[in-house]
């Protein structure tokens, strides 16, 4: 009996010192960084389960509270990337309403056109015009130039944090390897916390869920489905960035302009986490998102900014007549690559699409992307104006032919078109549809010249593309003229030698040939505060499926106030979610955390079990003792 009493006690003591041991483990490490609470189980042995012995030292924790831990992470980390950025956009425009802000830089300008118009004869006021001109031109390309150091910044911080990410997953697999091969329950728990660790920290670059797996490994996948740790073996992630993007970098280009992630799976397979969709949550989602939607947006607003500027002064719109079977009737002059025609057309589906002709300098008709359009759901068709107006029909009718053989994805009816009078300097055409155009066409003519300040009076050059001081009409013939305008608009050198211009007639066809009025200045004011432009679906503004059609100072106030609201709710959905985070963290400290408190309880109860197990094995050795003496 006194052997089996010593024997127990022994084992108690034993079973008892080990608890200890694991308490004062958790003590040490309460304020660790992911350190998990770790608990000691008794297990019963012997005859009848007459002894103890220490079981597995296990860790303490939720599994659904860790899991909701790593989505809360993830989409922490995309809303707070894609909030920092997007503060910084909105003052890159200044605030609504303030004399340095984009819009009040261009209200300083349209302010000095109005004076100019009352004092035509001031020459003073005409130098503060282009003062004003160029402080506007100067705004809008540092705003755009900002907008592509941002892309580029992300660019450089997705390659940081790919590398960051691969060396996670690395981590991840040979922490599984370790885990597979260690018995020492101890051990292992301290592997196990560092595996969560390193897929936590995993989660804030992207959104991931892992499967637990027979043999203590995890497979971790992305939400989406791709498999990038398999047991021992993680996907290798690999950037390609490309530097220094502009206005013309885009994922979707071809070839593809700026950097994406391949990840090189366990299988050998690769994919393209950057393809949209792919990466849903995480820093790196936002990166992605900011890089290739919300910067190349704003980029294309201040194209259209721009735009407006320059073609609003220099352009003259056209209405034509809608015929009584269903066709319209324009006449047009002399079209310079860019000018359009455009005119509604109801599809096979009861939809109503604008079908717009692009003039061109070379021949053949191609249909221009969607995305360098005003219209995302229309069809534009560049056509062959490098002619007179005479050829206009004949060109128009083969950019059509080629279209009807291949444009059955826009449900249209068969395109024509039939000339009607037509000189030198204009042609009068009918444009068909199978009697279902909805609406008169318009056209959009560029009358000024950019070396020639005194042609299409009162449309004035003023706003050029700065490249090379060329006229702005949004060709196409070399690429976008458009893309990335904002970053080259620029006041026509020509008026800085020549500011009478800014005052002249309509009867004067040079500098000082006439009086000076103020009849110029005052339409070029009407054209920018009272006059509606179209402008681009792609700029988010007013809709993304149909053109906006705003004055050029309604529009810049639009940017603006645009900015701000996305600012606004892109810093309020941070701060929900980090209020998401900082409860899932709490969370899952309630039931993984060592509570000090609570540690000391169970040392406490412990110690009164030491003491116990020692008096008994003290009882047994006392009685053994007299045994033996007999």
């Amino acid at each position: 009996m006194s052997l089996n009493a010593l024997s127990n006690a022994t084992a108690g003591l034993a079973a008892t010192q080990a608890a200890i041991n694991v308490v004062s483990q958790n003590v040490a490490n309460a304020g660790t960084a992911g350190y998990v609470k770790r608990t000691l189980s008794s297990v019963a042995t012997g005859t009848n389960n007459l002894g103890v012995a220490s079981g597995a030292v296990t860790r303490s924790f939720d599994a659904a509270a860790l899991k909701q831990l790593r989505l809360e992470t993830s989409g922490a980390a995309y809303t707070s990337t894609k909030s920092g950025i997007i503060s910084q956009l909105d003052a890159l425009y200044g605030t609504p309403g303030s004399s340095t802000a984009l819009d009040g830089t261009l209200n300083t300008f349209t302010e000095s056109l109005q004076e100019l118009a009352a004092n035509p004869t001031s020459a003073a006021a005409r130098t503060t015009v282009l003062s004003n001109a160029s402080a506007l031109a100067s705004q809008i390309n540092g705003a755009a130039n900002s907008v592509q150091n941002l892309r580029t910044g992300i660019e450089a911080q997705l390659g940081a944090d790919t590398q960051s990410a691969s060396s996670l997953l690395s981590s991840i697999a040979d922490l599984n390897k370790k885990i597979q091969n260690t018995t020492d329950s101890t051990s292992l728990a301290d592997l196990q916390d560092q595996r969560d660790q390193a897929i936590n920290n995993l989660s804030s670059y992207m959104d991931v869920k892992t499967t637990a797996q027979s043999d203590g490994t995890v497979t971790v996948l992305t939400q989406s489905g791709a498999t990038l740790v398999d047991r021992g073996n993680a996907a290798s992630l690999s950037f390609d960035g490309r530097g220094t993007l502009s206005a013309n970098s885009s994922y979707s280009a071809t070839p593809r302009s700026v950097g994406t992630i391949t990840a090189t799976l366990p299988g050998g397979g690769k994919i393209d986490l950057g393809e949209p969709g792919v990466l849903r949550s995480g820093s790196l989602a936002a990166e992605f998102e900011l890089r290739d939607q919300t910067l190349p947006q704003a980029q294309r607003q201040l194209d259209d900014l721009a735009a407006g500027l320059a073609s609003s002064l220099t352009n003259t719109g056209t209405t034509g007549t809608l015929g009584s079977s269903g066709d319209t009737q324009i006449t047009v002059s002399a079209m310079q690559p860019g000018n359009t025609i455009t005119f509604p057309v109801t599809d096979s589906t009861g939809a109503v699409r604008n079908v717009t002709l692009v003039a061109s300098a070379k021949p053949g008709g191609t249909i221009v992307p969607a995305g360098q359009t005003t219209d995302a759901n229309g069809l534009t068709l560049t056509f062959d104006a490098s002619g007179d107006p005479t050829t206009y029909a004949a060109k128009i009718q083969a950019a059509f032919t080629a279209f009807n053989a291949t444009g059955a994805a826009y449900k249209l009816p068969t395109l024509g078109v039939t000339a009607g009078p037509s000189t030198a300097t204009s042609a009068t055409l009918t444009l068909t549809a199978g009697g279902k155009v909805a609406a008169a066409a318009t056209a959009n003519i560029t009358v000024a010249s950019a070396t020639d300040l005194y042609a299409g009076n009162p449309s004035l050059a003023l706003f050029v593309d700065g490249t090379n001081n060329a006229l702005f009409t949004g060709s196409f013939d070399s690429g976008s003229q458009l893309t990335g305008f904002a970053q080259r608009i620029a006041v026509n050198t020509k008026l800085s030698g020549d500011t009478a211009a800014l005052t002249a007639p309509s009867t004067a066809t040079s500098s000082g040939n006439a009086s000076a009025s103020g009849t110029r200045a005052q339409k070029l004011f009407d054209l920018l505060t009272s006059t509606p432009q179209t402008f681009s679906s792609s700029s988010g503004i007013g809709g993304v499926s149909a053109p906006y059609s705003a004055t050029v100072v309604g529009f810049a106030q639009d940017i603006i106030a645009s900015q701000g609201a996305a600012s606004a709710n892109a810093t309020a959905l941070d701060d929900t979610q980090q209020t998401a985070l900082s409860t899932a963290q709490g969370r899952f400290a309630a039931g993984a955390g060592v509570n000090i408190d609570q540690e000391m309880s169970n040392l406490i109860a412990l110690q009164t079990a030491y003491g116990a197990n020692a008096r008994v094995l003290t009882a047994a050795r006392d009685m053994l003792n007299q045994l033996l003496q007999i």
